[in-house]
């Protein structure tokens, strides 16, 4: 690979870092403010704001060289752990159970 296309390719994953930061960053202030509003918030915008942040933070793995499937291994994993530690999550609503089994059926 030529040197300007090799340099061309760095700047252009580092734009992409750039913006899923600043998408992420959005994402989550968005989410906070959706929760703020309490009721007055719809469950499409709410649905929304965390599907784009998943999909950034994914994205974000990506360009730093983090394949999807490992994300969703090391996932399985603290999901696992966060059972046997009783997690607050886990120990009073069974989140991470609930989301372990999701994971697992629907792979």
């Amino acid at each position: 690979m030529p040197q300007q296309n090799k340099n061309m390719s760095i700047t252009k994953s580092i734009r992409m870092i750039e913006w899923c930061k600043c998408e992420l960053l959005a994402g989550v202030s968005s989410l906070f403010d959706l929760c703020f509003k309490g009721a007055k918030a719809s469950q499409e915008m709410i649905l929304d704001t965390l599907s784009n942040i998943i999909m950034v933070v994914y994205i974000i793995g990506r360009r730093l060289g983090v394949e999807y499937s490992d994300i969703d291994k090391r996932l399985e994993s603290k999901l696992k752990l966060g059972i046997l530690e009783e997690h607050e999550a886990e120990k009073w609503f069974g989140d991470l159970s609930d989301l372990s089994h999701y994971i697992k059926n629907n792979r």
